[in-house]
């Protein structure tokens, strides 16, 4: 099964002067079309398309110590109007090129198919060579679309789009997800993904914000996004290559976001997994939902039943364990609620969404029922 996959590599630091300059001429590029679009909505009620913006700009690459191409330019113009009308503004924000200035706007360069070339350990864009570390092996590929980008670093990545095959996953059983903050998510089998990252470098990053030094602050926050990325892709990998059907709970983070548990909220990173779990499982031929969360938590999932002794309110979310007073049935609280995922998952695989993207795997209905008769029969002799 072939899918398309964004590789990201870096490039080595003696290019990042030519990548800035490049930079410097996008931001050019957008503000104008910025500049230009707002005028013509303000004076003529005229919303410019990523085509007039295209037109307007046609003969800048030509000008004298213009580095970029005019591929690049026509992309910047298209992109300043897909985000334009992305988030319904007259006006979007300026780049900022200062690298000195609190608004400075980390570089992009964007390209089009066929754009770079690989050979030898180093890509060719617009006449320069840049050396970089090919950790995938670039030469069995074919490059398509894609774009040079800065972090808060001042480190480039080339970011570029792939042709790769994708074996479907041999998995045959089922997972239910339940997403929390002391642990970032759990799973209907006991499996756990780890929270705290921020909270546990947050001293370190307290003591390098007073004493005022910009790059170590940088350097643990990209420290902590690193490992959380990392714990969360061999996290959704493993649980894609053992399951045949993923379900997680319908958790919002941006309801979440607007509380007093923001910050532990932005912390565990649940909208990454989730879209780290949708694209890898899309891949892979397995099905992933997400499902309704409502009174997980309370319902024993050996009995079907709300008892009165579940965890109920603020006071029972410190309740990690409890005993169902209907069937005796001890719990584990995240992996009960998980397991209720799991349930009603399994309930709505007859549904025809779940029947069609499932048709190509016909022995996954026998296969997902065994598993899930087998996960429920071992919980409840916890």
């Amino acid at each position: 099964m072939e899918a398309t996959k964004t590789l990201k590599l870096r490039i080595k630091d003696k290019h990042a002067a030519v990548l800035s300059l490049m930079a410097r001429e996008v931001n050019q590029v957008w503000n104008y079309c910025n500049e230009t679009s707002s005028r013509a909505i303000r004076e003529r009620r005229e919303w410019l398309s990523g085509f007039d913006l295209q037109k307007l700009t046609a003969g800048y690459s030509k000008c004298e110590g213009v580095r970029i191409g005019s591929a690049t330019v026509q992309l910047v113009c298209e992109e300043y109007a897909t985000r334009r009308k992305q988030f319904k503004k007259a006006r979007l924000n300026w780049r900022v090129s200062n690298p000195k200035s609190a608004k400075y706007s980390l570089g992009w360069v964007p390209f089009k198919a066929g754009g770079v070339k690989y050979k030898a350990g180093q890509v060719s864009f617009l006449g320069h060579r840049f050396s970089l570390w090919d950790s995938y092996g670039l030469s069995r590929f074919d490059l398509r679309a894609g774009s040079f980008s800065q972090d808060a670093r001042g480190r480039w990545y080339l970011n570029v789009c792939v042709k790769v095959d994708v074996p479907k996953s041999a998995g045959t059983g089922l997972v239910g997800i339940d997403l929390g903050l002391k642990t970032a998510a759990t799973c209907s089998d006991g499996e756990e993904l780890a929270s705290g990252l921020y909270r546990k470098h947050e001293g370190a990053l307290g003591i390098a914000q007073r004493a005022r030094k910009k790059g170590r602050v940088r350097a643990i926050h990209a420290k902590i996004a690193n490992t959380r990325k990392d714990a969360m892709h061999k996290f959704s990998t493993g649980l894609v290559a053992r399951n045949a059907a993923i379900f997680v709970g319908n958790v919002s983070a941006d309801a979440m976001v607007k509380t007093k548990m923001a910050k532990s909220t932005l912390d565990a990173g649940w909208s990454m997994l989730k879209t780290m779990l949708e694209y890898k499982s899309h891949g892979a031929g397995v099905v992933f939902e997400e499902v309704n969360e409502a009174y997980t938590t309370q319902t024993c999932s050996s009995c079907g039943v709300i008892p009165a002794s579940s965890p109920k309110g603020r006071t029972g979310l410190r309740m990690r364990r409890w005993t169902c007073c209907d069937c005796g049935a001890e719990h584990h609280r995240d992996v009960n609620a998980a397991m209720n995922i799991a349930a009603r998952g399994h309930a709505r695989l007859g549904d025809s969404s779940c029947e069609t993207r499932m048709s190509a795997r016909g022995d996954v209905h026998r296969d997902v029922n065994a598993a899930m008769n087998i996960a429920a029969r071992g919980h409840a002799r916890l």
